[in-house]
């Protein structure tokens, strides 16, 4: 059986993606030292938003891997307030590498990233959460918005 491709990868090549557009076709400057590293700031809160989803996860002794059934439905603590917080990391960190290097091309990457991981992953973790945790899931979904 194929293992399949995860987040993380995803992530790596999206990364990837920034610093090719970056130095490759950069299209535009449009911010400049100092204030580019003003991307700092998503960069530290997705790093921060990712670790503290994950240990609040396993906490809860259950996956962090979209394909593996959950073995508990976290809704508090950062999950309180958006329903995937590790993807919200992910296009935090993506958007702030962006900001910090200053071209235009870059920026374009964190939509399709979010997009991606849409497609890819949030529905059908949703559509098995939903399955597993019924009326739980539904009010869960029902007060916490999907990204933000």
């Amino acid at each position: 059986m194929k293992k399949p491709i995860l987040p993380p990868t995803y992530f790596i090549l999206a990364i990837v993606l920034v610093l090719a557009l970056h130095f490759l076709f950069p299209i535009a400057r449009w911010i400049r030292l100092p204030w580019s590293l003003v991307g700092a700031f998503p960069v530290f809160v997705g790093v921060v938003l990712n670790l503290v989803s994950d240990r609040q996860l396993k906490s809860r002794g259950t996956t962090v891997k979209p394909f593996l059934p959950s073995t508990a439905l976290v809704v508090d603590g950062v999950f309180g307030y958006t329903r995937n917080p590790m993807y919200l990391g992910m296009v935090l960190i993506l958007l702030g590498f962006a900001v910090l290097l200053g071209s235009f091309t870059p920026l374009l990457v964190a939509p399709l990233f979010g997009w991606r991981m849409d497609a890819r992953f949030i529905r059908r973790e949703e559509e098995d959460l939903a399955a597993q945790f019924g009326s739980a899931f539904d009010a869960y979904r029902g007060r916490t918005r999907r990204w933000i």
